[in-house]
Order: C-alpha cells, then sequence, then structure tokens
C-alpha cells in the first residue's frame, strides 16, 4: 500500500462503494421516508451479491499485491522464516485487506441463512472492519511523523466517524442521518486516499523545500527544514478543510438532486373527481345532484313558511 497505485486502487474502491450506498440509501428514503430502514450493503439488480464479491475480491487483490507481488522475492519472509522490519507495513495492509475479506464473506453467509439479529451481527462485523482499519493506522510500522503521518492522522479521524455511525446503526436501523453520514464518510476515506497516493508519490506534487526519499524500500516524503515540514504539515490540513467543504456542497446538492427524481408524488384531487375525457364519475354527479335536491327543498320550505306567516 505504501506505493501510488496501493492508495489510489483501494481509494477508488472505498469511494465506488462509498457512493453506492449514498445513491441507495438516499433513494430508499426519498420513496420511503416513513418506512426508510438502513442496509449494510444492497443487493444489484442482476447479481444480488456483486458489492460483495467486488469488496472480496479487491481485498484478495490487495493481499496478493502486499505479500506475494509487491516483494522483490514474491514472499514477504526472511531466510529464517522472520518477519523483517520492511514488511512489517505489508502485513498490516494485508491483515486491514482481510477484515474486510471476512466481512464480505460472512456477509453473504448471514444473507442466505437469515439468523436471528442478522443485521445487527452484520452491522457489528462491520464496525470491526472499520476498528482493524484504524487501529492499523494508528499504529502503523511506518514512520508517519512527517507530511504522511498528517495524511494519516487526518484520515484517522474519517475511518473513526465510520465507525461511531456504523455501532450506531445497530440501534438507529432507521435513521437516514445516520447511513447518510457512514456512506460520506466511506466516500470522504475513498477520495481522501486518493489524494494521498497523488501527493505523496508524484514529485511534482511534493511541497516546496520537501523531497521523496528511498527508505527500507519505499519512497517516503522528508522535508529539508522544519519550517518546510510545518508548511508541509499546514498544506495537509487546508487539503483536508477544503475536502470538508467540498462534500458538505456535494452532499447537500446529491441529496437535493435525489429528492427531485425520486420522491414520492402526491396527487391532489378535486371534490368532485373528474375522468380522463373531461367528465365527473357517476358518484360525483349523483352526490351533486342530492346536494342540489338538498338545497332546492330547503329553499322551497322556507317559501312555504313565509307564505303561511302572511296568511296569518
Amino acid at each position: 500500500m505504501g506505493t501510488l497505485i496501493g492508495h489510489v486502487a483501494p481509494g477508488f474502491g472505498f469511494l465506488f462503494i462509498g457512493l453506492w450506498h449514498l445513491f441507495n440509501n438516499t433513494k430508499l428514503y426519498a420513496l420511503n421516508p416513513i418506512s426508510f430502514s438502513s442496509s449494510q450493503w444492497f443487493p444489484s439488480s442482476k447479481v444480488r451479491y456483486l458489492e460483495l464479491y467486488l469488496i472480496m475480491a479487491g481485498s484478495w487483490a490487495s493481499i496478493a499485491m502486499e505479500l506475494v507481488i509487491g516483494p522483490e522475492k514474491h514472499q514477504p519472509f526472511d531466510d529464517d522464516g522472520t518477519i523483517p522490519s520492511n514488511h512489517l507495513h505489508n502485513f498490516e495492509h494485508a491483515t486491514i485487506s482481510l477484515s474486510f475479506f471476512i466481512y464480505a464473506a460472512f456477509a453473504i453467509v448471514l444473507d442466505k441463512l437469515r439468523p436471528k439479529a442478522h443485521y445487527e451481527l452484520l452491522q457489528l462485523l462491520g464496525a470491526f472492519t472499520f476498528a482493524q482499519l484504524f487501529l492499523l493506522f494508528h499504529l502503523h510500522s511506518a514512520d508517519h511523523m512527517g507530511m504522511e503521518g498528517q495524511y494519516h492522522l487526518l484520515l484517522q479521524v474519517v475511518i473513526l466517524v465510520s465507525l461511531i455511525t456504523t455501532l450506531m446503526g445497530i440501534t438507529y436501523q432507521k435513521s437516514f442521518l445516520v447511513s447518510f453520514i457512514r456512506s460520506l464518510s466511506i466516500c470522504f476515506i475513498g477520495a481522501w486516499l486518493v489524494l494521498m497516493g497523488f501527493v505523496l508519490w508524484t514529485a511534482r506534487l511534493v511541497p516546496k523545500g520537501c523531497f521523496m526519499n528511498l527508505e527500507d524500500g519505499h519512497w517516503v516524503v522528508r522535508c529539508k527544514t522544519d519550517e518546510a515540514l510545518h508548511r508541509a504539515k499546514s498544506l495537509v490540513n487546508l487539503h483536508f478543510s477544503w475536502f470538508l467543504v467540498m462534500f458538505a456542497v456535494f452532499a447537500m446538492v446529491f441529496y437535493l438532486a435525489m429528492l427531485r427524481m425520486y420522491s414520492e408524488k402526491v396527487e391532489y384531487w378535486p371534490l368532485g373527481k373528474v375522468d380522463e375525457d373531461g367528465s365527473e364519475d357517476l358518484e360525483s354527479q349523483k352526490r351533486n345532484n342530492n346536494h342540489l335536491e338538498d338545497s332546492k327543498s330547503f329553499v322551497s320550505m322556507g317559501k312555504d313558511s313565509n307564505a303561511l306567516e302572511m296568511e296569518r
């Protein structure tokens, strides 16, 4: 994962899944705001488990890249069978991918067997996956004290939002806001990983006063002075703030657009229904005729009473 493709590829994966969840949750809420109920995953029209299959395939590809394809010896162990220090981060990234693979696999099993509390169990498993992601990024073996560390620190904030909203989803299954924020946070994780991949492994995008240095077999960004490091971290903070603004605007525009497309169409009928040919239906005509007859009889009764009064 400590490469451009190692961040961009899973970043697009998170972004795709997040947008898929955002679309489905908002569509369900727009169509049925009263009976809305969130879900951890959404079936597609042709292949029911397509989302989960993609998660499993992406996780398996990530594990293979970290432990087999990426290392020079095409295996991550040292000659004596131990894990060398320069491959510790490979095992950490592979463990994250394994957690997502387990989540997707059990999601399929729980959907087929439908045991009691299967929704709550899947939410708990999803929370475990995000907890694993947060823990391994927080305790990462790589040196994240510089600019790269600032990117990972802010990434942990977004992962924590995904973890908290997933846990809240166990109790608040019918809360659209909880599912909406969780979907947005997954999108944010993906977009932030893509940005990290390009900024940290593209020489032209490295901030002024910093450079790319090869350490333990992978490239890291180092800064020449403390002032340059402080400036680089401040730029990362600005990137995160701009992303927050961008996602806030995107969330509101997306929500309003989805409501316009899928909201329930309420039809208002006149008191007397009108058929497609423009004529009132039979029942409405009968009711109108009855009202007219009642009013006429009431008027005639009034006239008769006035006549009697005159005779007296």
